[in-house]
């Protein structure tokens, strides 16, 4: 293998798909196939001359020697590594190394502490932490101005590992993206609670059962859903908190399609599954903010989502999530990335309408077909 790898969108999760690309039949012998316009996630960059899957394959091949990997602006891959003959073998592989002070097992296990003070006791209203291959750390965010005593017991264990660990003052309070609005039209779907969520990816069980994914803490309480009026089915599974991901059957007489609703982009195919990479681009569906589109910044990320409802493993990108967007599509390109799970909101709005960067996270979906063992419904 020679050269780099420049591969600034990563195909770097699973696709998703949201309440437009469940159809009821009677409605989809309206619509012509052959109308439907299949659409990159834009913006996308460009992958030049390599598989868009590197970045798994490098971290898979290196194991536990590697702390992470991300692409830099220049869409370059670099692999954060902490010994130099590791380094040279991320050049062997045509990536960039880049030294670290301490090793990936020394940082998840500071991460797993702190995931295991916030599972037996509380982490306060510190906002998440992972591990970070960028600073080659811990990162914590804790909102600011929050001094109460539990917090401040958290942070003095996170801060008692020395500089394995980085506090970052953030802003915004972090919370679940489901909504109590009525009905709007567009990809959302109705819990029979009063509560709206977003429709995620058509799938099926090993044993061929009709199913959606969308997120856990939409699905907890086993509510039934329906879209316009028509029911859609009853909750099958539901994985909140520790995870974020939950099925629902679906009833016959509707047409399970592999597109997502790309807002203005056309219809979104559906291709495949990856698994995220920090650099690429990432577009998310929901049926509050539509289409938008970032970048993921940060993977394996626990979250406190308040009242000891902390979520671990989730992916946090930069794409702006408001309420009712929970359970929608995240994905780059026509490859699927996740489910919607929450974000920092001020007074109900993503962070870049206050001037910020927008802080959103979403369940890998990878992880939820293989708990639910089930595969996604791909386009023709």
């Amino acid at each position: 293998m020679s050269g780099r790898y420049r591969v600034g969108a990563a195909l770097a999760g699973a696709v998703v798909l949201t309440a437009a690309g469940l159809v009821a039949a009677n409605w989809a012998n309206a619509e012509s196939r052959g109308d439907r316009q299949t659409a990159q996630a834009g913006p996308v960059d460009q992958v030049t001359g390599q598989s868009p899957l590197l970045a798994e394959t490098v971290e898979t091949q290196l194991g536990s020697k590697a702390v992470g990997s991300y692409y830099d602006d220049a869409g370059e891959l670099v692999v954060a590594v902490s010994d130099l003959a590791t380094a040279q073998l991320v050049r062997d592989a045509g990536a960039i190394p880049k030294l670290v002070r301490f090793t990936a097992d020394q940082l998840n296990a500071v991460q797993g502490e702190l995931n295991r003070l916030a599972s037996s006791s509380s982490a306060g209203k510190v906002r998440s932490w992972y591990v970070d291959p960028i600073s080659g750390t811990v990162v914590v965010s804790v909102p600011k101005g929050a001094h109460d005593l539990i917090t401040e017991r958290f942070l003095e264990r996170a801060k008692a590992n020395g500089d394995q660990v980085t506090i970052r003052s953030v802003t915004g309070q972090v919370t679940t993206t489901a909504d109590d609005f009525g009905l709007r039209g567009g990809v959302q779907v109705d819990k029979n609670t009063g509560y709206v969520c977003s429709l995620g990816f058509n799938a099926r069980t090993t044993k061929g059962t009709r199913i959606f994914l969308t997120a856990g803490h939409c699905t907890a309480g086993k509510p039934s859903f329906s879209r316009n009026g028509y029911v859609l089915g009853n909750t099958r599974t539901s994985s909140f908190p520790g995870n974020d991901f939950g099925t629902v059957s679906v009833i016959e007489g509707w047409d399970q399609q592999g597109y997502v609703e790309g807002w203005g982009a056309g219809n979104i195919a559906v291709k495949g599954i990856g698994n995220a990479t920090i650099g690429s681009t990432l577009c998310k569906s929901g049926k509050s903010t539509g289409w938008t589109c970032g970048r993921i910044v940060a993977r394996n990320v626990t979250v406190n989502y308040g009242n000891n409802k902390v979520v671990r493993g989730l992916f946090q990108h930069t794409a702006c999530t408001e309420g009712g967007d929970s359970g929608g599509a995240n994905m780059t390109g026509s490859y699927a990335q996740g489910i919607s799970s929450g974000a920092a909101l001020i007074n109900g709005q993503c962070l870049e309408k206050h001037g910020q960067t927008n802080e959103s996270y979403a369940q890998p979906i990878a992880e939820a077909l293989k708990a639910t063992q089930s595969r996604l419904v791909l386009s023709n």
